[in-house]
């Protein structure tokens, strides 16, 4: 955190902290949502503001409880700060909305820099660790914005028991929906009662998988044992 500060980066959950979705190695609380708090917005801008970033990266919680998803918070927030701080740079990490694709243009017509959709997990580890979410769904949502003058991203953790050809098949598949800016990170387990770390990969794994990214043609890569998607976010944006 004190790098990405130091950096005027910082990232921000809007959309409460209450996820309708339940991954086995993700953290963060499940349930029912309570209602969306309008005035979030303000309560963004005011902190971007105070902290005088220069960049900002905007993600949620998976809200399938909204026929959105949340997209229009997502929009209504780009918009706002995009008027209120026009100097400073939006990234938006969103959830995959159901595959509603009125929900995915809006977010694109409100013109953040980037879009970041992260896969997560390599395709055969999907059904156990992502019950709700479905690996060509997330594909063709980032294929339909790399389609666009916003930026595309995802990102992907190792560690869960996945082969060397399933990460290799991963990155082909993003680089075939023209993916431009990728992150590479080890899964920490949160608790004994997520899915548990099969594999610590050495740094010099990481740089491996940094240099076939590269090579199969995406833009600016960060892989590494800490990495997460945020991590620099801002030196992949010219």
């Amino acid at each position: 955190m004190a790098e990405c500060f130091q950096s005027g980066t910082a990232t921000f959950l809007i959309l409460g902290n209450i996820c309708t979705r339940h991954c086995l190695y993700c953290n963060v609380a499940q349930g029912v949502p309570q209602k969306i708090d309008r005035g979030e917005v303000h309560h963004l801008i005011a902190a971007v503001l105070q902290m005088r970033l220069k960049y900002v990266v905007m993600t949620s919680v998976t809200r399938d409880d909204l026929p959105d998803g949340g997209a229009q918070m997502f929009a209504d927030s780009v918009l706002q700060l995009r008027l209120a701080v026009p100097g400073c740079k939006i990234e938006v990490l969103i959830p995959d909305f159901q595959g509603k694709e009125a929900a995915l243009e809006e977010v694109i017509a409100a013109g953040p820099d980037v879009i970041n959709h992260n896969m997560e997990v390599v395709e055969p580890l999907f059904p156990r660790l992502r019950p709700e979410g479905n690996y060509k769904l997330s594909l063709r949502l980032l294929s339909r914005v790399a389609a666009t003058p916003v930026i595309s991203k995802s990102g992907f953790m190792i560690g869960f028991g996945e082969t060397e050809d399933d990460i290799l098949r991963l990155l082909d598949d993003l680089a075939a929906v023209s993916c431009a800016r990728l992150t590479i990170g080890q899964y920490q387990q949160p608790s004994l009662s997520h899915w548990p770390v099969v594999k610590y990969y050495h740094p010099d794994e990481f740089s491996r998988l940094r240099e076939i990214a590269y090579a199969r043609g995406f833009q600016y890569v960060e892989s590494g044992p800490l990495v997460r998607s945020s991590y620099h976010a801002a030196k992949a944006v010219p």
